[in-house]
């Protein structure tokens, strides 16, 4: 089989490696699409930690950072249960080990971190799922404070999770969503999705107000940049959750403590409820990660790929790892 191997910062090989065998409770996968994870991939093919202290190696490990993919079962370990050879299976999660990613034609997997999908999905309908329920996870914690139903809910940075939360929103009862983001193909493409209004982050065009019409009841911010969940804090009522990975600090000001004070909700812990809400929405109609991709490559167009992530010609990139 041929597997992706990111030798150092800015070169990456499709070279050979041995099929790997299922372990006990892991099932043998036959990849047959996989999408990017755009901050993973600009990261680790850009020689930066994906997170703050992250220790990175090269080679990197081989098939990572490949985690949002889908495929068919064509081996079971021991004790596996629920999977048959067959099944049509996608991550819903990263286990977060150190072990051999979905950038290959092959990967062995825990039966635990996948669940079975319709047979009738395309790779670009179903990839992404493990993404999707990232996002879940943010009205998972919005839920606690009663959810978004009925509710004016702010989607900042329309990027592939922000495309997703858009559509989420609605799906989970929002009265209207509210796309944020600087990219004008992005905002008509949230519009095509499901948003009620798009907007850029103006703050001229529109000023800081948490009482009047244009407030948001709750926001999502899809960035991790301080100046986008800033924005979010001085239009928001009652809380703003964040998704983006936070790399520096963000000033809670004293204007944001009363009338009454909004909320500021970290991010949860990663769940299969998560994904199977997201997948029964896809299944529902009311969930398109189709939309995401913006092209399909062969791997051994991976950098070329990565290069279309990092100047916003591409939104997610589908990698078929049996193209030429």
């Amino acid at each position: 089989m041929k597997t992706l191997v990111i030798k150092k910062p800015g070169v990456a090989s499709w070279v050979d490696a041995p099929i790997p065998k299922p372990a006990t409770g892991e099932v043998l996968v036959k990849v047959l699409g996989v999408t990017t994870c755009p901050h993973w991939d600009m990261h680790i093919l850009g020689g930066q930690p994906m997170f703050p202290g992250m220790k990175l190696t090269y080679p990197y490990t081989p098939g990572a950072p490949g985690h949002e993919a889908m495929g068919e079962v064509v081996a079971v370990g021991r004790g596996v249960k629920a999977l048959k050879v067959g099944l049509r299976v996608a991550a819903w999660q990263d286990t977060g080990e150190a072990r051999s990613g979905f950038y290959a034609q092959y990967n062995a997997f825990p039966e635990r971190a996948l669940l079975k999908v319709p047979a009738n999905l395309a790779p670009a309908q179903i990839a992404s799922l493990e993404l999707a329920m990232c996002v879940e996870v943010s009205f998972q914690r919005l839920a606690q404070l009663g959810g978004v139903a009925g509710r004016r809910v702010g989607i900042a940075g329309l990027g592939p999770a922000g495309l997703l939360a858009v559509q989420m929103a609605r799906a989970h009862g929002a009265r209207e969503v509210v796309g944020i983001d600087m990219v004008p193909e992005r905002r008509a493409l949230a519009r095509q999705l499901g948003a009620n209004r798009v907007c850029a982050p103006d703050a001229n065009a529109w000023k800081a107000d948490r009482k009047g019409p244009r407030a948001l009841d709750d926001a999502i911010d899809c960035t991790g940049l301080p100046p986008a969940i800033s924005f979010l804090l001085d239009r928001t009522r009652r809380c703003v959750t964040n998704f983006g990975v936070m790399r520096e600090p963000v000033a809670y000001e004293p204007r944001h403590m009363w009338g009454p004070g909004v909320t500021v909700m970290g991010y949860g812990d990663h769940n299969r409820a998560a994904a199977e809400t997201a997948l029964r929405f896809i299944r529902a109609g009311k969930l398109d990660l189709s939309p995401l991709v913006s092209c399909t490559l062969p791997f051994t167009r991976y950098v070329e790929g990565v290069e279309r992530l990092k100047n916003k010609t591409a939104i997610k990139v589908l990698f078929d790892p049996w193209a030429e």
